[in-house]
């Protein structure tokens, strides 16, 4: 990758999951990673400086991360910026209706820190 790295708003609620995500996508994935921990701090960072991509939480207090990317589609500045949700104990059948939704793809936790980068660039076509 030449220039500046691709930037990536990572957003979950737990600080530990953020932590990782930072550790894994920064320093093996050597992307620019922006953590916040709601869908509302997430609006406000994608606003304030749209990213290459974000990476949602699904499950969140008060804005969860459909509802989330639902107000990214509707906003005309970042409506485009490519969304892979990121789940955790959800059955197929919830697995299968996100994937239905205008995401680029699900992750599942736990992940692999060191397969993570390899994975998120996979299903963005980076």
């Amino acid at each position: 990758m030449t220039g500046a790295p691709r930037s990536i708003v990572v957003v979950d609620d737990d600080e530990d999951v953020r932590r990782l995500l930072v550790l894994s996508l920064s320093r093996v994935g050597g992307y620019d990673v922006r953590p916040v921990d709601s869908g509302q701090a997430c609006l406000a960072e994608l606003r304030r400086d749209r990213p290459d991509a974000v990476v949602l939480d699904v499950m969140m207090p008060v804005m969860d991360g459909p509802a989330t990317l639902e107000e990214i589609r509707i906003d005309p500045d970042i409506l485009d910026v490519p969304v892979v949700f990121l789940t955790a104990g959800i059955v197929d059948s919830d697995v299968e209706r996100l994937r239905t939704l205008p995401v680029s793809g699900v992750l599942h936790k736990p992940f692999d820190p060191m397969r993570l980068p390899a994975q998120l660039a996979q299903l963005l076509g980076w």
